[in-house]
């Protein structure tokens, strides 16, 4: 993670065009030369990401509101699953997906396509800023560790050794928080229902920002950075640096990414739960604002640590997940690849039949 920039281009496996002609893009695993091929590329994954994701949610949205029951203070006592499977079924077996407006579809795309987008935007712009190389991407993670070139003194090593780290804080950090500005309010309307959040956002009577932002967006945001850091950060620098290399490929990348979600999911099963009891609390009396340690404190007091973690808990929300969170790794360095030559010879193609029309029209333009 160390590595300067100018030592990239020795162990990236730079994406060639059907014809064999190498792809120079700002990509996460390509030296920058082409902005608009680079942009192209990005838009591309963020476009497949976002298409991904919101098939995989609305397919598991039984699973979704089996988990919201689950990390709320809706059940309670024992056969807590059981409890939260009745709730969700208790209008029908097509109750779950009836909740899902195109509003939700939307926000669904913008959520995966807006992450995707987010964490490639910041990653390499804070790596173009400290001179650390953006985070292994496809073909790079089925490579061997890179070895570290050693100053003589060691400072420099440790210079880009903190920068890296700053680097991999603050992306995942960034990409989350926009994520949950773009998700959470499409997530609470679901977790209400349109009608209830209506009339909830009428007694809160907050200005437009924080209309946009929606209650509990904190814990949102924090589950979502845990789970940006997991996919992105997490899974891929440890599969390319921890794992045995000569077991390396397609669908061992695929189980480590559901193993390494569920690992994530313990910690961010906390915050999920946090954000179902603080819509509850939002939702007493017609209204009111959430204090979160209040919520904190008298979930404790109610149930322990069991209000915001047990293993159903973990296991509902790793049902929820793991279908489209653990296999996101493997989609985003496995599957989206396979495209990127097609779009960048169809973007090659474009930009060169836009250079000859403007080409001819200047041509035209001075012989009248």
């Amino acid at each position: 993670m160390s590595r300067s920039q100018d030592e990239r281009g020795d162990v990236a496996r730079q994406p060639q065009t059907d014809s064999g002609e190498v792809v120079e893009a700002t990509s996460p695993n390509i030296v920058a030369s082409n902005e608009v091929h680079s942009s192209i590329l990005v838009a591309y994954r963020s476009v497949g990401l976002g298409t991904f994701g919101a098939f995989m949610r609305f397919a598991g949205m039984p699973l979704e509101k089996i988990a919201l029951f689950m990390n709320s203070s809706q059940v309670t006592g024992k056969n807590q699953f059981a409890q939260s499977i009745k709730l969700t079924f208790r209008e029908g077996a097509l109750a779950p997906f009836r909740v899902v407006g195109p509003a939700s579809m939307v926000a669904w795309f913008m959520q995966y396509s807006v992450m995707g987008l987010a964490f490639q935007f910041f990653d390499h712009a804070l790596s173009r800023s400290l001179g650390v190389t953006p985070v292994w991407y496809g073909d790079e993670l089925m490579e061997p560790p890179p070895k570290e070139k050693q100053s003589l003194d060691g400072t420099a090593n440790a210079t880009n050794n903190a920068k890296a780290v700053a680097k991999t804080v603050l992306a995942p950090i960034l990409a989350g928080s926009l994520e949950s500005v773009v998700a959470n309010r499409a997530e609470v309307q679901r977790y209400f229902g349109p009608s209830k959040f209506a009339a909830i956002e009428g007694k809160l009577g907050w200005n437009p920002v924080s209309r946009l932002f929606a209650p509990a967006f904190a814990s949102n945001a924090m589950r979502n950075v845990i789970m940006c850091n997991t996919s992105f950060i997490i899974t891929p620098i440890t599969y390319r640096l921890y794992f045995p290399q000569e077991k390396k490929s397609n669908g061992s990348l695929f189980w480590y990414g559901m193993g390494m979600n569920f690992a994530g999911n313990a910690v961010a099963i906390t915050q999920q739960a946090l954000w179902g009891r603080a819509l509850d609390y939002a939702a007493e009396n017609g209204g009111r604002n959430i204090k979160y340690s209040e919520v904190i404190r008298s979930s404790l007091k109610k149930e322990g640590m069991a209000a915001f973690i047990t293993m159903p808990k973990w296991f509902s929300r790793i049902l929820m997940n793991a279908p489209v969170q653990g296999s996101l790794p493997w989609f985003y360095n496995n599957v989206l690849p396979l495209g990127e030559p097609k779009v960048v010879d169809l973007a090659k193609w474009a930009t060169s039949s836009s250079d000859d029309y403007g080409t001819e029209g200047n041509h035209t333009g001075s012989i009248s």
